[in-house]
């Protein structure tokens, strides 16, 4: 089950994907007598374990209304998250190898889970541009990631109890500008600057994926293959990363988590490839679709 955020006739909608149709979520609860929402963080907020058949068996006996899906404009799922995106870093072991001798590296493979958060404010959809100023940064790179979205909230999470606070799934690109990292010394600023949060092109529930996850993931940068790995690669997976990250921390609805990125990345290369104006930049997990963006860069 794949749910979107979309723009139609200036109104920003909740919907529901069918093959290339997209049902508006309130339709469908109005139907089932569900308060409406205007949000996917009110969507998250008041799901229950029997939403998604009582959605499904409302489709296959109804007929709803619907928009094609091409002829919508897709936001990010949840473009203003209530929180920072909390991110992995270094959590695939090749991308620790081909980044061990830049700047903003490190050493070795972690021995813990590395932690730091992203500014997504609002974060920005399929189609949308990737932009910024060769006068703030010049070395701006891409990463695909899997990210998990929580669905209720909890605190000492066991990793065998890690699925039940999950709500889905979708794909951020953690776009970086690495000259900033590397003068910082630190990843937030580098990370956070206006439109570094594709993410999208939806949420896909749960139920539509199996546990622990094992999904293709893959970067293109005007057509040519630069990432290409698989989930099950994480150095820390997805329930070793909610229990630890929710010892004495509470996870709440909606809370983003992305999970890290694989080789590939144009700081991987020698010398770096980083984003030029123009560069179209895809990126792709299984069972969750394609996010696209184009770079563009500015002298401002």
């Amino acid at each position: 089950m794949k749910f979107v955020m979309y723009i139609n006739n200036d109104q920003e909608f909740v919907g529901i994907v069918v093959g290339q149709k997209v049902i508006k979520i309130n339709n469908i609860f109005n139907a089932l007598g569900i308060a409406s929402v205007s949000s996917m963080t009110e969507l998250i907020e008041s799901f229950e374990e029997n939403t998604v058949e009582k959605i499904k068996n409302a489709i296959s006996s109804n007929n709803f209304k619907y928009v094609s899906l091409n002829s919508i404009k897709l936001l990010a799922p949840i473009p203003n998250p209530k929180r920072n995106i909390f991110c992995l870093g270094k959590n695939y072991i090749d991308h620790v190898n081909e980044i061990k001798k830049t700047k903003i590296s490190g050493t070795g493979i972690p021995d813990y889970p590395i932690y730091f958060t992203k500014v997504a404010s609002p974060a920005i959809g399929n189609g949308d541009s990737i932009k910024f100023s060769s006068k703030v940064t010049t070395q701006v790179d891409y990463e695909v990631e899997l990210a998990v979205v929580i669905g209720k909230e909890g605190t000492n999470i066991k990793p065998e109890d890690v699925e039940q606070y999950i709500f889905g799934y979708t794909i951020v690109n953690d776009v970086s500008a690495r000259d900033l990292q590397g003068n910082h010394m630190q990843w937030f600023k580098g990370k956070s600057l206006d439109t570094f949060c594709p993410m999208g092109p939806c949420l896909v529930h749960k139920s539509e994926i199996t546990f622990p996850t094992e999904l293709n993931i893959t970067c293109s940068v005007n057509g040519e293959l630069r990432q290409n790995s698989n989930t099950r690669n994480l150095i820390f997976d997805i329930p070793y990363i909610i229990s630890d990250l929710s010892k004495g921390l509470t996870l709440k609805p909606g809370d983003i988590i992305s999970t890290g990125t694989p080789s590939g990345v144009g700081l991987g290369f020698d010398p770096p490839r980083v984003l030029k104006n123009g560069d179209i930049v895809e990126c792709y997990v299984d069972k969750i679709g394609k996010l696209v963006n184009k770079v563009i860069v500015v002298n401002e």
